[in-house]
């Protein structure tokens, strides 16, 4: 690079890292079907590492020019402002991978490799290559390791909450019984309300379901009662 303290070949060695490591993330939320996937990562990660190799080395030519050293010139080429702007701009497009549905919020996750992959890519271009990799590989295997690991371990350890109906048409007498099943299957009430029309009535009641519930055996226990017309369980994920 003319004027510079870097060689093209080294910017090409580098921008090829910024490939690969940010490549190895962006294969993981691909192969995951997520918004942003490989391409997204690579490219993210490759402007990253050239705006920091621009920050870092391409104004070299001016800082040794005469009359730029001292304080003033020294405010005017601040390598550090440039590499700054990359992690404010970067929310931007994390902001964007974050979707609501309905309860669920999903993206969260790519939002995050997101950010990480721009850290990886101006590691790789200010020449921190050991700090990159390193955490290109740990950022890989939290994603693709541990995911298995929640899957395993997270089901058993997790409290759930669910709103369950109950419609009556004796005027809520079996009300008992059906509160009694959630009982035997380990299923807590937290709140319950009522609404009466006639001889009918609706019970909404709002339950705690440990992680060894029995909420599909209380849900055939309530459903066979005489006096049950409807039985739903809503906002458990593991029944939908």
């Amino acid at each position: 690079m003319t004027g510079g303290t870097i060689s093209y070949g080294e910017v090409a060695v580098r921008l090829l890292i910024a490939v690969a490591l940010c490549g190895l993330i962006g294969f993981e939320r691909e192969a995951r079907d997520q918004a942003a996937g490989l391409r997204t990562h690579i490219i993210l990660g490759v402007g990253a590492a050239l705006f920091t190799l621009v920050s870092a080395y391409g104004f070299e030519e001016f800082r040794s020019a005469p009359g730029q050293a001292g304080a003033e010139g020294s405010a005017g080429f601040d390598p550090t402002r440039i590499a700054a702007q990359i992690v404010s701009g970067v929310g931007f497009l994390g902001a964007g991978a974050i979707l609501r549905h309905g309860r669920d919020v999903r993206g969260v996750t790519t939002a995050a490799t997101l950010w990480t992959v721009a850290a990886i890519g101006m590691a790789v271009g200010a020449g921190y290559l050991f700090g990159a990799a390193l955490t290109a590989v740990v950022v890989f295997l939290t994603l693709f390791v541990l995911r298995k690991f929640q899957r395993l371990v997270m089901p058993r350890l997790r409290t759930d909450f669910a709103v369950l109906e109950i419609d009556f048409g004796d005027g809520g007498e079996g009300l008992p019984r059906a509160m009694g099943a959630l009982e035997r299957h380990g299923i807590r009430v937290r709140t319950l309300d009522a609404e009466m029309e006639g001889s009918r009535a609706r019970y909404t009641i709002r339950v705690r379901l440990s992680p060894d519930h029995g909420a599909k055996a209380a849900l055939g226990e309530i459903s066979a009662l005489p006096s049950v017309e409807r039985v739903a369980l809503a906002g458990l994920h593991g029944l939908e």
